[in-house]
């Protein structure tokens, strides 16, 4: 089992990745948290899968158990799903010092993470994330939230969790393009941190599509760290942290565009990352063979078309209720190398609407 430890004081905690380590639930859980009365957070697809497992290691631990089952994907990641959330810790009868607990993909994570933090102005909360996004991006971090109409996670809070365990196994049931999804968020770290994750990728690429497990436990591990680097650095996103925002502006801004009906995240920060490769070559600040091997990578995980139907209009809409606005204007994240990448909020609206209708009418991570 590999340890990853989010350095935040008092608020410090673990990371556990490994392979096959559902046994080792109950000691680690019975550390880091006094055993009561627990909440399961889960969904439609993942609680049959894993929801038996977590619920004997969770009693083994010696935590009573209640559960709640939400509809999978996006559209759970709401006020409305929240409350029923709320509704089910008060009949659990959950108290301050009791456990909340997330088992799922990015939107169990985040919306069991609001209500957590919300609940009695805040519970314990621990993270099991099952998708390949949520083990190394949205269970790190305390970024906790729910959507709005408007635009993503408007309505949220930062709250750290008592521990996050990530279970190697569940990688095995994602479908592909879950997993490809997920491929983006790892991708992304190599960009903006690490060029070595990134020539690690470009030598394993086949065994990283197969799944193989030491190279996941490496992976995994490492894009970890690199994020709990980033989190005990600048945890409320004051500087530092807004970096991981890489190809988040309009990725977001696609996704709200859509109602959240047409892309996986990742697929939308994707899409996302091939815009800001664009804007930041076209600014002069990434040289062409630095966009080039950027590009070729983005395009080995395969870009998501748009719908036929969306217009530039409804995505620049969406860009202006993006919750990472300064003073009116949008924040772009652009690489400046392999590895390294600059906060910009002056680009000319001119250059973003020319690369979104590139890629709204069809432009390939290659173009």
């Amino acid at each position: 089992m590999r340890l990853v430890e989010v350095a935040l004081g008092e608020r410090s905690y673990p990371i556990y990745i490994g392979q096959n380590i559902w046994h080792e639930i109950p000691r680690h859980f019975a550390e880091r948290v006094k055993p009561g009365k627990s909440l399961l957070v889960s969904d439609e697809t993942v609680f049959p899968l894993y929801g038996s497992r977590m619920v004997e290691g969770l009693q083994k631990a010696g935590f009573a158990v209640s559960s709640v089952v939400v509809p999978a994907g996006e559209g759970s990641k709401t006020l409305a799903r929240a409350d029923q959330l709320y509704s089910a810790a008060i009949a659990a009868g959950l108290e301050r010092r009791d456990l909340i607990v997330a088992l799922g993909g990015g939107v169990v994570g985040d919306l069991a993470g609001f209500v957590a933090a919300t609940y009695l102005r805040g519970v314990t909360f621990a993270q099991v994330p099952t998708t390949l996004l949520a083990q190394v991006d949205s269970s790190v971090g305390g970024k906790t939230a729910v959507n709005h109409s408007l635009g993503k996670n408007l309505i949220g809070a930062f709250y750290q969790p008592k521990l996050v365990w990530v279970e190697l196994e569940t990688l095995s049931s994602l479908s592909q393009r879950e997993y490809l999804a997920g491929a983006a968020e790892v991708i992304k770290y190599g960009v903006i941190l690490s060029e070595a994750l990134l020539n690690l990728l470009t030598a394993r690429w086949q065994d990283f599509l197969a799944r193989e497990p030491e190279l996941l436990t490496a992976v995994v591990g490492d894009c970890c760290e690199l994020k709990a680097a980033v989190v005990a650095a600048d945890e409320r996103e004051a500087g530092l942290r807004a970096i991981l925002n890489f190809g988040h502006t309009l990725g977001h801004a696609l996704e709200a565009a859509t109602a959240y009906g047409h892309y996986l995240h990742g697929e939308a920060v994707l899409a996302g990352m091939v815009m800001a490769v664009k804007l930041a070559l076209g600014k002069g600040i990434l040289q062409r063979e630095a966009a080039a091997t950027l590009l070729e990578m983005f395009g080995r995980v395969g870009l998501v078309s748009p719908p036929a139907t969306l217009l530039a209009v409804d995505v620049l809409a969406a860009l202006k209720h993006d919750k990472k606005r300064e003073e009116g204007r949008s924040v772009f994240i652009l690489p400046e190398a392999v590895g390294r990448v600059g906060v910009f909020a002056d680009l000319d609206a001119e250059a973003v609407q020319q690369v979104l209708g590139c890629y709204l009418s069809g432009g390939s991570a290659r173009g």
